[in-house]
């Protein structure tokens, strides 16, 4: 506890770094897949993994969170914790090669069969690793977990573009689903080198089961929330309209939930840690919330002013027909990037039956939206997405602080800096976009707008007094754990 400050850091900068590395090696995928493949292809997996998502909330059933959050967790305990995870993700292997065929049905499209079937073992990949992966989370390790992410990321890009390039359409994105997981649990065994014991039943088993229980059932609704719209319109507008939108969402929603995993880790593992000291909670909760909206919310500003030329860019020409379902996506960025971090705090504090209820609410206000939108096509329910999205905001985020330690007030200020920089940040990107011929290369107009955006944000961001001490803060702790380390 005494070097945690200076521990958490460490661990979010290098997670951080790992984190931006794993998103170029996504993109330039995402940018070399999308000109090989078609969005009849990208439907296709969609299509599944709108049924196998929702496997994968009960796949680990929690635990992996409720080991990380417990104070002490014995060698029997992780040993119980593993054999019980296998166990549940053979389950849901042995369930979704079963359900293959009404999925099939339910579609219309018998080529799903054989793509649920070989997805569904990503389940016990997964599983078979949960437990080395909590040991290294419980001992912050991020660097190590990094190196094993990037490593496994590299492998499955790779195979996924051969796989491409020789025509094996869609099975490329199937290989991608099962290769990243199966590469990342043989990196935590090898570097682990942890052998679970035999399996036996432990007393703090049925605690962390309840903890686990409440953490399934949240991210349930919140899967049912970010995914009804995709399983709809996969039904009744079939694999191209669902491409088209899986995609446009995934372009938005990804560095997001990037960026809110990378600090999301740290900070969960770092709160969790404080719990019993509200006071500390509340100061490390503020700062990792404000890094977190710092870098999240021009994300929102820049893909709605430049859609076209993002779109054009990274997926290419096949994929004009997404840029307005791309543009009508980018204020849910901002959306996640206000609401994502307050699961950490809930989830630290052990409010889980708080989250929950949030769950529920957001699930059936998402239902009723997207039933509304439905009729219209991709374009119509992307617009439901965004408008429940922002919508449900306000009242998610004053339930979810109440009680917490950490007022609204305190949220509003940290948001004030960041959004006054992207206001002005805007307005000059804007202006440079409306200096640029339309005959320009979209390429060099991206990079010329980007460029612009983001050095006045960080500019304005440096000449705000409370920001520069916050990264000053963020230095000094990274210097006095690197002098320690040394």
């Amino acid at each position: 506890m005494q070097d945690l400050k200076s521990k958490t850091v460490r661990a979010g900068l290098i997670n951080v770094s790992s984190r931006g590395a794993g998103f170029a090696i996504r993109i330039v995928a995402l940018m070399i897949m999308s000109r090989l493949l078609t969005p009849n292809d990208y439907g296709l997996v969609a299509m599944v993994t709108a049924f196998t998502g929702v496997l994968n909330m009960f796949g680990c059933f929690g635990l992996f969170q409720a080991a990380v959050q417990r104070d002490v967790l014995s060698e029997d305990e992780s040993s119980s914790l593993f054999w019980l995870n296998l166990m549940i993700g053979a389950a849901m292997t042995t369930l979704a090669i079963i359900a293959a065929p009404m999925v099939a049905a339910f579609y219309g499209e018998p080529r799903l069969i054989p793509i649920m079937a070989v997805i569904s073992f990503t389940f016990v990949f997964t599983a078979a690793g949960v437990q080395h992966g909590v040991l290294l989370q419980r001992r912050m390790a991020f660097g190590t977990s990094a190196a094993i992410d990037i490593s496994a990321m590299v492998f499955a890009v790779l195979a996924s573009v051969a796989l491409a390039e020789f025509g094996y359409s869609y099975w490329a994105i199937v290989s991608m689903n099962v290769s990243v997981p199966l590469a990342i649990t043989i990196g935590l065994w090898l570097t682990t080198g942890w052998i679970p014991g035999r399996p036996r039943i432990m007393p703090g088993l049925s605690s962390m089961l309840r903890f686990g229980g409440g953490m399934t059932l949240t991210g349930f609704l919140a899967y049912i929330t970010v995914n009804i719209d995709k399983l709809l319109l996969g039904r009744f507008w079939g694999t191209e309209a669902t491409g088209l939108y899986t995609r446009a969402f995934f372009l938005i929603s990804f560095p997001t939930d990037n960026l809110n995993m990378t600090i999301g880790e740290v900070a969960f593992a770092a709160l969790s840690r404080t719990r019993e000291d509200l006071d500390r909670l509340r100061r490390y909760f503020l700062k990792g919330y404000s890094l977190t909206v710092t870098l999240t919310l021009p994300l929102a500003v820049i893909c709605g002013l430049f859609a076209d030329d993002i779109v054009a860019v990274v997926l290419g020409p096949k994929w004009t027909s997404a840029t307005e379902i791309f543009r009508t996506f980018a204020p849910t960025i901002l959306v996640f990037a206000i609401s994502n971090p307050l699961g950490w705090l809930l989830n630290a504090l052990g409010l889980i039956r708080r989250c929950v209820y949030i769950g529920l609410f957001s699930a059936s206000f998402m239902i009723t939206g997207v039933l509304i939108g439905l009729p219209y096509g991709p374009h119509g329910v992307a617009l439901a997405y965004s408008s429940v999205m922002v919508l449900k905001l306000i009242p998610i985020s004053v339930w979810a602080l109440h009680g917490t330690g950490v007022r609204v007030r305190d949220v509003l200020l940290v948001l004030a800096h960041p959004l006054a920089a992207c206001a002005a940040a805007g307005a000059i990107g804007f202006g440079v976009h409306s200096l640029c011929p339309p005959t320009m290369l979209p390429v060099l107009r991206l990079i010329l707008d980007v460029g612009s955006f983001g050095a006045t944000y960080v500019l304005a961001l440096l000449l705000i007094a409370g920001e520069k001490g916050l990264y000053l803060d963020l230095f000094r702790a990274a210097k006095a754990g690197a002098d320690q380390t040394a």
